[in-house]
C-alpha cells in the first residue's frame, strides 16, 4: 500500500511539474510575438496612414473602434491596426 502511495505522489508532482512548465513557456512566448509586430516600422505604409487618420478621428469623436476595416493580406491589416491604436492614443511620432 505505502509502494503505491510514494508512486502516487511522485507521478503527481511530475504532472503538476510539467504543467508549470509548460505554462511558464507559453507565457514566456507571447510578448516576444507582440514586440516583433512593434518592431516593424510602418509609417510609409498606406494602411498604416489610414488607421492612423480614423484613430484620430474616433478618438476625436470619442468612439471605439467606429469603422472596422479588413484587409486581403495580413500585413496590411497589422499595418492598419498598428496606426489606428496610435491614432487613438494620440501618438503622432510617425506620421511626419
Amino acid at each position: 500500500m505505502r509502494t503505491k502511495l510514494s508512486q502516487f505522489v511522485w507521478v503527481l508532482a511530475v504532472v503538476l511539474g510539467s504543467g508549470i512548465a509548460g505554462g511558464m513557456a507559453r507565457g514566456a512566448a507571447v510578448p516576444q510575438d507582440r514586440d516583433r509586430s512593434h518592431d516593424q516600422d510602418y509609417s510609409n505604409n498606406k494602411m498604416y496612414q489610414q488607421g492612423l487618420r480614423e484613430g484620430r478621428d474616433d478618438s476625436t469623436h470619442n468612439r471605439d473602434h467606429y469603422k472596422k476595416r479588413h484587409f486581403k493580406k495580413d500585413e496590411d491589416q497589422k499595418a492598419y491596426e498598428t496606426g489606428y491604436q496610435e491614432g487613438h492614443r494620440g501618438g503622432d511620432q510617425r506620421d511626419h
